[in-house]
């Protein structure tokens, strides 16, 4: 595993990344708006699936609306999240708070297959329901509370990543 951590370390964008003062906080800064929208546009369909906010819409449509945001941000998020970790790999993955980012999103990603394919696959019957059902309402709960901590994990990266030399 450390050879692919050395190898992504010494890929040419790695070392541009960690030789170039003002980069590195460029693509940071475009990856926390990412996932700002990231974060935003799943909370506001939580929300409803909770029955916090916007009951009197229909869940359909609010889905519709703020899904391509969701993915074009997540995207977003992920290509300058991959940027990142190249610039430090082998520090990135021996940190705990990196490890639990991902180990979040992954189980965030389950949450929203099995939300998509089995919990709401009726989802456009539900859109006159201003409760919906139990199911639901637990899976939009699960999906703000990951979201949250996946939010605290990479908000933590920074403060406590350790330097390590990759190419001794």
């Amino acid at each position: 595993m450390n050879d692919i951590l050395i190898l992504i370390y010494s890929n040419p964008i790695a070392q541009t990344i960690r030789e170039n003062e003002l980069l590195f906080p460029w693509v940071e800064a475009i990856h926390v708006l990412a996932v700002t929208l990231v974060l935003g546009s799943i909370a506001l369909v939580d929300l409803r699936l909770i029955g916090i906010r916007a009951i009197n819409r229909p869940i359909s449509n609010i889905s519709k609306e703020l899904l391509p945001i969701t993915w074009m941000a997540f995207l977003v998020a992920a290509v300058t999240g991959a940027i990142l970790f190249t610039s430090n790999a082998l520090s990135y993955s021996q940190n705990f708070y990196f490890i639990s980012k991902m180990i979040l999103l992954g189980l965030a990603g389950v949450n929203m297959m099995c939300f998509q394919f089995i919990i709401g696959k009726n989802l456009d019957q539900w859109n006159h329901y201003q409760q919906l059902p139990l199911p639901a309402r637990l899976a939009g709960a699960l999906s703000l509370v990951l979201w949250i901590g996946i939010i605290f994990c990479g908000r933590w990266i920074g403060f406590t990543l350790e330097p390590v030399l990759a190419i001794s």
